[in-house]
């Protein structure tokens, strides 16, 4: 009787660590995917802080380049359908992401085009709230791209937490998913060929 009393103690401690233990790496994933999510949240903080400096930027160029209208027109259209898509930080797959960062690149593209127009006008590269919503704007990019670096590098740590087994069954039951990569934009590993 009294062995079976010690091996059924030893079993409900087995189990009981059992439990304690798979507790244990569901928080840890929580946690992760938490801090992935707000991370995600850093890097769409930093597009609309892009976003709303653009209607300052095109009013300052419009000023001087009114004639350029395409391509301010361009501007506009591209900063619209780039505010327009958004990815729930819950549905972070890599068709979302991708239709997220092709918008946010259309966007990239018609800001580059504005800023190459101001090059045709001297006294627009000269204006001080020019200079400084150019300043900006390149600060911005500098923090996009700091932003998206650490969501990647804290996808990749949940990614892999949630393949280590035994942590893997925890994921499954927990419906843990892999969350999607920012990766280089199409022809992007191709140097820009400059032309004078």
């Amino acid at each position: 009787m009294k062995k079976n009393s010690i091996a059924l103690l030893s079993i409900g401690a087995i189990l009981l660590i059992a439990i304690f233990w798979g507790i244990s790496k569901y928080n840890g994933l929580v946690t992760k995917d938490e801090t992935v999510s707000g991370q995600w949240a850093n890097v769409e903080n930093q597009y609309q802080r892009r976003a709303d400096l653009i209607p300052n930027l095109v009013a300052t160029v419009k000023g001087y380049a009114a004639h350029e209208s395409e391509t301010l027109e361009g501007v506009v259209a591209a900063r619209a359908k780039a505010t327009q898509i958004t990815v729930d930080p819950e549905n972070l797959t890599p068709e979302n992401l991708q239709k997220y960062q092709a918008a946010q690149g259309e966007l990239s593209a018609a800001l580059g085009k504005l800023l190459m127009i101001t090059e045709n006008y001297p006294d627009l590269k000269a204006n001080q709230n020019f200079l400084e919503l150019q300043a900006q704007l390149e600060g911005t990019e500098n923090r996009i791209s700091t932003e998206r670096g650490r969501f990647n590098d804290l996808s990749k740590e949940f990614n892999a937490a949630i393949r280590k087994f035994p942590t893997s069954i925890i994921a499954s039951i927990g419906g843990f998913e892999k969350k999607a990569y920012f990766e280089a934009e199409e022809g992007s590993k191709e140097a820009p060929k400059v032309q004078f």
